[in-house]
């Protein structure tokens, strides 16, 4: 009986703790989960900021067309709600009048930081004539817009 306890003792205090190859899995095993989450988390963060570059361009391009509607020109020297390059609100992106004319407008947003990474939708531009694009790897207007 004697022996019985001291066995039973012998492995209770053998199994407290953790040992240092069960910490070791676990570090690699998290290790291995961040690898896969973090540029998931980037492409998604690099998504969200393009928001601010395309609220750049809009608000942009309806300034733009005030003008045109007060002075029937985009480039009238009246206009003064417009000026260039134009940094969005969080600073993500720099909008620049590529073409501007008194008949027609073309407005790109390069991107600035860390957003220059973003080589999907590189990029984003707008048109006068409505037409929303972008350059880089995706150039489909509907996953970059």
């Amino acid at each position: 009986m004697v022996n019985s306890k001291t066995n039973v003792q012998s492995r209770r205090a053998h199994m407290r703790g953790i040992t240092l190859l069960e910490l070791m899995i676990v570090v690699a095993i998290v290790g291995i989960l961040a690898a896969f989450a973090y540029p998931s988390y980037r492409e998604q963060v690099m998504r969200t900021h393009r928001a601010d570059g395309k609220t750049q361009l809009m608000q942009m391009a309806q300034n733009l067309e005030r003008c045109y509607t007060r002075f029937s020109a985009y480039n009238n020297a009246g206009c003064t709600t417009v000026s260039f390059p134009a940094n969005s609100a969080e600073g993500h992106y720099v909008v620049t009048a590529t073409t501007l004319t008194a008949t027609a407008y073309a407005l790109d947003a390069t991107p600035q930081a860390g957003q220059a990474d973003d080589t999907d939708c590189a990029v984003l531009r707008i048109r006068s004539t409505g037409v929303q694009g972008s350059q880089g790897g995706d150039t489909d207007p509907n996953n970059c817009w």
